[in-house]
């Protein structure tokens, strides 16, 4: 199932406040009452086309987005690091999300600004210390994430907080897909079209539920809060003006436009 929030359209008799909805099999959106991770699945009659709609960030963390750093081998590598014995973790705050069609904005101290494509999981319930037999339980559904970096900041100031935490850098959609199971699918990044990243979720070192032990013995995690899982090798600049794809084959691709340089 495919959970969107979206706008509607200002002709759609549905008002203008942010709505959630199911994506239909005939890309009809069918309205959903309240938040469905914490009020359920509950459809109403209403419908509306999926192409007259703005789609929004699909989950707005009123907590955290919780990111795992140099979780590929050979995205390791090409940072010249060794590989982790246990996940590596920061976090971004809130105001970094953005939806699908949103601009990311070009920071004034940035020289350049990097993608980084990433495998986004959605937790359901406030849970901690959760048994691997037990991550299942407490995860909603998948979306995409684009997990934009500033490098030379990551690098100048030893800790990643500044760098990967300024305002629209956490793109996040185009919706949640709570029926997406982890396995060899595809995880890639496009810029204006050219292939950058190419990998397979298989190559994580960390497994989904690998990740969601560790985080959960170290913080609480709450209903909606995103953990991203890291992101493959290939990594670089988006140049200004640009468009960006990242996507995962089975929930969909995610788009975003690059601001002009500042």
């Amino acid at each position: 199932m495919r959970i969107v929030r979206f706008s509607p359209g200002p002709d759609s008799g549905l008002g203008t406040d942010p709505l959630f909805g199911v994506v239909e099999d005939d890309n009809q959106i069918t309205v959903i009452s309240g938040d469905p991770i914490y009020h359920g699945v509950t459809k109403t009659g209403a419908k509306v086309a999926l192409n007259s709609v703005r789609l929004l960030a699909p989950v707005i963390p009123r907590s955290k987005v919780v990111c795992v750093g140099k979780n590929y081998a050979d995205h390791a590598k090409e940072m010249g690091s060794e590989l982790p014995k246990e996940p590596i973790i920061f976090i971004k705050p809130n105001t970094t999300v953005i939806g699908p069609g949103d601009t990311i904005v070009w920071p004034q101290m940035a020289p350049t600004i990097d993608f980084e494509a990433e495998l986004a999981i959605v937790i359901g319930r406030l849970c901690k210390d959760v048994p691997k037999e037990r991550v299942k339980d407490v995860i909603f559904g998948y979306t995409i994430a684009n997990d934009v970096t500033c490098r030379e900041i990551q690098k100048s100031d030893g800790q990643w907080t500044r760098a990967k935490g300024f305002d629209t850098f956490c793109p996040l959609g185009p919706w949640i897909e709570t029926d997406f199971i982890p396995g060899t699918q595809r995880i890639h990044t496009e810029i204006n079209g050219e292939v950058k990243q190419d990998a397979k979720i298989s190559e994580m070192i960390f497994n989904v539920e690998d990740i969601v032990v560790f985080v959960s013995q170290v913080m609480t995690l709450l209903p909606g809060d995103v953990i991203i899982t890291g992101t493959p090798a290939g990594i670089g600049p988006m140049p200004e003006r640009s468009t960006v794809s990242v996507g995962v084959e089975g929930i969909g691709v995610l788009t975003n436009k690059v601001s002009a340089k500042p």
